[in-house]
């Protein structure tokens, strides 16, 4: 493999226009990997860890931008770096020009706007994030890398004022009906929903749709809200809002790990919270239960006690998922090999690698991830999976300088070519999230390397068997229905439902 680089002097873009560049360069035949970026010395580590390292490169100064790729031979490392003017016209042209500079020219569009939405770079988060909270603004922090000390600042400062800090790295908030950031066409209704990841909630609130019922508010925290370091913040703030709010009558919490010591403070105020409370915590074994609190193993489970505690008759969330043959483990055990004993899983949405991980040990199978539920799972090189392997690719260390794979899906295509190679593998996992600011068509962005995949198998080693499961509504701009077929008719087994998926993984893993 051979790598190569352009530095553009004085030539400064923001980080959402160069992702876009990235994902046209990314997409040249025989590409490996691509990295635009400004030459900042956080982008300086980037790219020294993907192996590019170069005096000049060290020289570079934060607004220079900086062009690197690796790639199968010299040809393609030449095309890419030749093809960088005609990506940046491409992506500006693309660009919708604004006047809007700065929070005092959107204030002024827009008097009367009460919620900030911060997309930056982290490093640049925090000055802006004050000036919103000194004009009376709530906060959505799109952004990640932002340091825990100036997070915990900003949670301190806005709560002193009533103000919401739904962030940094927040990926999903439905309030009174309108989404922010990624989120899903569902139903309005009494239900409201906590949780420091985007998925997690995308998750929770399509399951509550499906089922009959319905949401008032879901409202993100930021992925290290309950982490001990910001002990809960936003999370503590939003419960009491939602205790307030007349429209919600049942509340549900939905989060990934949580920090010991931020759990006790969050039983302790869930125990005394006025409204039933619902919480699903994965990672968590232990089950505790209390006067008008339900602890669920799963975001299944959490969504089907939501929907009974709000007294209202629920479809059965197993009618949610896309059937599949009653003799499909007989099926695919007879068309493996003996080499075949795998799963491997991909993921766009960290809280459903998560939660998969978490079925999956229940089971007894030992998995190893990048993003472990605990330190005995830790991948040691998340390029190469081992035994079964459940990767996050929404991971910072697959993101930096690359959109998210739930808006581009190049890496995961990459990632599907090379598991399917693999003698190995029985199975692969996979999740499609849909919604508002996802990819217009996640499924047809991957369907071309999942056939290519099982298509590469090596001679004699046994068929490929592929499960997936859809987050999403039909009234999502992508439709659930839609993206299903697709699934279906290129062979694929679809769930509705990232639990129902990982069940079905478990039985086709067994023997017999």
């Amino acid at each position: 493999m051979l790598s190569g680089y352009a530095i553009r002097k004085n030539q400064y873009y923001d980080s959402v226009f160069l992702m876009g560049v990235n994902s046209r360069l990314s997409k040249i035949a025989g590409v490996r990997q691509t990295a635009v970026l400004m030459g900042s010395e956080k982008n300086k580590v980037l790219l020294e860890d993907l192996g590019i390292r170069a005096r000049a490169i060290d020289e570079a100064g934060a607004n220079d931008l900086v062009i690197a790729v690796l790639a199968d031979d010299e040809l393609t490392v030449r095309s890419v770096l030749d093809s960088v003017d005609a990506a940046l016209l491409a992506v500006e042209a693309t660009t919708t020009p604004s006047e809007i500079h700065t929070l005092q020219d959107g204030l002024r569009v827009k008097p009367g706007a009460n919620l900030a939405v911060v997309t930056l770079p982290g490093e640049y988060v925090y000055a802006e994030a004050r000036k919103a909270l000194d004009a009376g603004l709530h906060l959505f922090i799109f952004s990640s890398n932002v340091p825990l000390e100036q997070e915990r600042e900003l949670k301190q400062l806005a709560r002193s004022r009533g103000l919401l800090v739904m962030g940094p790295d927040c990926g999903t908030s439905i309030l009174g009906g309108v989404g922010v950031g990624f989120a899903n066409a569902v139903r309005r209704g009494t239900i409201g929903v906590i949780g420091p990841s985007g998925t997690g909630l995308q998750e929770f609130t399509c399951q509550v749709h499906h089922a009959g019922g319905g949401i008032s508010h879901a409202i993100g925290t930021g992925s290290h809200d309950l982490s001990n370091d910001v002990g809960g913040a936003t999370t503590l703030i939003a419960l009491e809002a939602l205790e307030r709010d007349p429209s919600t009558d049942v509340i549900a919490i939905i989060a990934k790990p949580v920090g010991d010591r931020t759990l006790g403070v969050l039983a302790t105020r869930l125990q005394a919270c006025t409204k039933p409370v619902v919480t699903c915590l994965l990672g968590r074994s232990g089950r505790e239960s209390g006067p008008g609190l339900e602890w669920m193993p799963t975001i299944d489970a959490a969504a089907r006690a939501a929907i009974e505690l709000c007294a209202m008759p629920a479809t059965r969330l197993a009618a949610t998922l896309t059937i599949a043959d009653p003799g499909l483990s007989i099926q695919v055990r007879a068309r493996r090999s003996t080499r075949q004993r795998y799963l491997r899983g991909l993921f766009a949405g960290g809280t459903l690698c998560y939660q998969s991980q978490q079925i999956l040990r229940q089971a007894g199978l030992t998995v190893f991830s990048n993003a472990p539920l605990s330190a005995d799972g830790r991948l040691q090189d998340p390029a190469h999976s081992v035994e079964h392997t459940l990767i996050d690719m929404g991971d910072d260390a697959h993101t930096q300088g690359r959109l998210h794979p739930m808006i581009d899906g190049t890496l995961r295509a990459q990632r599907i070519l090379a598991e399917s190679v693999d003698p190995e593998v029985a199975i692969l996992l996979l999740d499609f999230i849909l919604g508002t600011n996802a990819a217009p068509d996640p499924v047809g962005d991957l369907v071309e390397a999942i056939i290519e995949g099982r298509h590469r198998r090596p001679k004699g080693a046994g068929d490929l068997t592929v499960v997936a499961s859809i987050c999403g509504t039909e009234e999502d701009p992508q439709n659930l229905s839609q993206q299903s077929s697709v699934l279906m008719e290129a062979g694929v087994h679809v769930f509705w439902s990232n639990a129902r998926a990982t069940d079905c993984c478990i039985e086709l893993l067994r023997d017999e």
